[in-house]
């Protein structure tokens, strides 16, 4: 029983995985495909290889989920290894239920703090520590600066590249922009391989930790390459209900936006995860970079009733997971004994 409950836990993190990489495909190319950059399935071809090629860059963030932010479940208050396994089972249920509905309604919502959200709710349903401390210090805060970083960088790349070209040849530039885009769209799929492979890699190490199959140290290439795999498989299905909402509904992009809003993004995710081993929301940093953007042609070029749309999402997203994932768990202790 105990192999087959981690057999279908691994297996339902990875198809957590394949919706995450559906879900946030937007992120790496929605400004790209909306300003013809690139056609959409090149797009999407271009994001899947890089975020295979990112899955492979570091392991900092997988640490910090598999050690972070909840105690590895386990032993005798949660019911040995089988309750331990059912925790993580309903945080990845939390976590694919929440991803769903907002995929439905196009809202780029942040896949990341579903599973977060989802690992905490389990956690507090199976009675096992929550590591407040680490929740705050690397989910939490950077939830909130992030998008802020990212909004403020936004717009001063934007304004700086304004100075640089004030006197380009406005079609020339454009088309110049156009081609960079393919560079800083790859960068930006890389940095979301290097963040949200590493995401699921940390819950598949936690449940082989519970199987006694391995300890922490270390992620096998199995899981690597599964991980990285099933992410660009998700990436290449497209999520086009959310990048419609990225690429047309906050502002209409154009060459140079899309390369600034792509520039910024990239930078912030590489910061995040190779100095801080922070799990940031690739949605909110993407999106608030396009905000900043925006905000340099006007104020009101940015639609902001979508914006605050989007950004309620965020603040539900957490525990709108975490009750997804409460239940769950409690489903399975009615059902299990």
């Amino acid at each position: 029983m105990d192999t087959f409950a981690l057999v279908v836990t691994i297996g339902v993190a990875f198809f957590f995985t394949y919706t995450n990489g559906f879900h946030d495909s937007a992120n790496a190319i929605a400004t790209s495909v909306s300003t013809r950059a690139l056609t959409p399935r090149a797009a999407l071809l271009m994001a899947a290889v890089m975020n295979l090629a990112g899955a492979f860059m570091g392991s900092g963030v997988a640490k910090t989920v598999s050690e972070g932010v909840i105690e590895t479940p386990g032993g005798d208050s949660t019911g040995g290894s089988g309750g331990g396994m059912a925790i993580l089972f309903a945080a990845l249920v939390g976590a694919i239920t929440w991803n769903m509905i907002t995929w439905y309604f196009g809202l780029p919502s942040s896949s990341s703090h579903a599973l977060f959200g989802g690992l905490v709710g389990a956690a507090l349903a199976g009675g096992i520590a929550v590591y407040w401390s680490g929740v705050v210090e690397k989910i939490v805060i950077p939830m909130f600066l992030s998008p802020l970083v990212g909004m403020l960088l936004g717009y001063l790349v934007m304004l700086g590249l304004m100075w640089a070209f004030r006197r380009a040849n406005p079609s020339r530039a454009k088309r110049g922009f156009r081609i960079a885009q393919t560079v800083s769209a790859a960068a930006m799929a890389l940095g979301h391989g290097i963040q949200d492979a590493q995401k699921t890699m940390g819950v598949v190490v936690m449940a082989l930790t519970i199987a006694d199959v391995q300890d922490h140290n270390g992620i096998p290439l199995w899981v690597k390459i599964a991980s990285a795999g099933m992410l660009s498989l998700g990436t290449y299905a497209g999520g086009w209900r959310i990048m419609r909402t990225l690429g047309r509904r906050i502002i209409e992009l154009d060459p140079p936006q899309g390369f600034a809003a792509e520039t910024t993004a990239s930078s912030v995710m590489y910061t995040a995860s190779y100095l801080f081993h922070a799990p940031i929301s690739t949605t909110h940093v993407t999106t608030s970079a396009i905000m900043g953007v925006g905000a340099t042609k006007r104020f009101s070029a940015v639609r902001w009733g979508v914006a605050k749309n989007i950004v309620m999402g965020w603040f539900v997203t957490m525990p709108a997971a975490a009750g997804v994932a409460a239940l769950c768990y409690g489903a399975l202790v009615l059902v299990t004994g």
